[in-house]
């Protein structure tokens, strides 16, 4: 008997293995990773903004007048836009003309102020730096990162400073490049990784289907082969030859059952399915796709066949909110009842012409081509009902109800 789960998922995160399939550590992860890009670039912008506005307050000491600090503030407000919205999420696309007559424009951002502000705009420069690590190839950009560094120095020398005034610039505009270059070098590799796991989610969904189509052309492609060449030669030979034509036919039949007999082998395979293994897939799928999944999983002791069913649902669910939506939060719950079995997908991000249409019942005579029909077909079977409709808000809902035989409670295996 699997053991009882809690009303939400919280409880499967302490199952053999590592099975988080929610609670309050699977979804501080989910949520962890589904807003890692967003937090990174918020971090980058937060520290930037701030480096920016200690620059802007040693203006503001000097007391240059309102002209001059309204414009010192203008120039840094500038010079952080191009940093954020150019420099740093598309850094590579700087090596063309465009690119070259921003980096002009920032090099006179942080060094043309320094005739007006002096000692006061001293720290601006590593912000170039930065960008000449972020933007040019390695080699250049060390020699041109080292050039400004001691730039920094020379200008500071020549306004006056001291020898420790100095070395504090140099320092500053040290830290200042490298803190620019680290952190937009991580909002990109962060928002990489994650639109590398959202392909590897799809790819395996993809695979998943490529894996079912195969094990049918394997099992079937040369059962249905003989039967379509067996039964043209029966037709050419029904009035020829009869008895040959009947042979043929005969043969065909029992051809006919093998391949079903296969199908049913095909069949039962793929529907044997663990529900907390879907689980633990469906929420690190729709993570690594950018969905806020929330799960309740509220059962225990559910027959094979009814778990299995379940987890097919799921895992069709899960495939249609991937493929048919642009879903931002899917809402996944399932429990056991007293007499019956449920299983409830909400999605948003579904448009009208998108997946489902009118709620198709599980009586639905027949299934077509549609995985959802198909799912129908499959809960029919078991004496369950499944609705598939809009909802308001562009949102919608898979429900599937399957009843519980008490006599099979205790029975963990599949019929036969």
């Amino acid at each position: 008997m699997a053991d009882k789960r809690s009303g939400s998922a919280g409880s499967a995160g302490n199952e053999p293995g590592g099975a988080d399939i929610g609670g309050s550590d699977g979804e501080d992860g989910t949520l962890a990773l589904t807003l890692a890009p967003k937090i990174a670039r918020l971090i980058v912008a937060t520290v930037l903004s701030c480096l920016c506005l200690v620059g802007f307050l040693t203006v503001l000491s000097r007391h240059l007048g309102v002209v001059p600090t309204s414009l010192s503030f203008a120039y840094m407000v500038t010079l952080l836009l191009l940093q954020l919205l150019y420099f740093g999420p598309y850094a590579g696309a700087t090596r063309t003309p465009m690119g070259f007559a921003a980096l002009t424009v920032q090099a006179c951002l942080v060094y043309l102020p320094m005739l007006e502000y002096k000692q006061a705009w001293v720290g601006m420069p590593g912000f170039l730096a930065g960008t000449m690590l972020l933007t040019l190839p390695t080699a250049i950009a060390s020699v041109l990162f080292t050039s400004i560094v001691a730039s920094m120095a020379v200008i500071q020398a020549n306004f006056g400073g001291t020898l420790s005034d100095v070395a504090y610039t140099t320092v500053s505009t040290v830290i200042t490049g490298l803190v620019v270059y680290g952190l937009s070098r991580l909002a990109n590799l962060v928002a990489e990784v994650h639109a590398g796991r959202t392909r590897l989610a799809e790819l395996a969904v993809a695979e998943e289907r490529l894996r079912f189509a195969r094990d049918l052309h394997d099992l079937l492609g040369y059962s249905l082969s003989a039967i379509t060449l067996k039964s043209e030669l029966a037709h050419r030979l029904v009035l020829k030859n009869p008895v040959r034509a009947q042979e043929e036919f005969s043969e065909v039949l029992e051809i006919s059952r093998q391949a079903l007999t296969d199908v049913r082998a095909v069949a039962r395979g793929y529907r044997e399915l663990s529900l907390e293994n879907e689980s633990t897939t469906a929420r690190s799928v729709l993570a690594a796709a950018d969905v806020d999944a929330r799960m309740e999983l509220n059962y225990d002791d559910l027959p094979v066949q009814v778990r299995t069913l379940l987890a097919t649902v799921l895992r069709e669910g899960v495939t249609n909110v991937l493929r048919h939506s642009r879903a931002e939060r899917c809402e996944i719950s399932v429990r056991q009842h007293r007499d019956s079995a449920s299983i409830d997908i909400v999605n948003d991000g579904v448009s009208v012409a998108g997946i489902g249409g009118p709620p198709i019942p599980a009586s639905a005579d027949s299934p077509g081509g549609s995985g959802i029909q198909n799912l129908s077909v499959r809960v029919r079977k078991l004496g369950g009902d499944l609705t598939a409709k809009h909802l308001p808000a562009g949102r919608f809902r898979l429900h599937a109800q399957i009843p519980l035989r008490h006599e099979e409670r205790n029975d963990q295996q599949p019929a036969a």
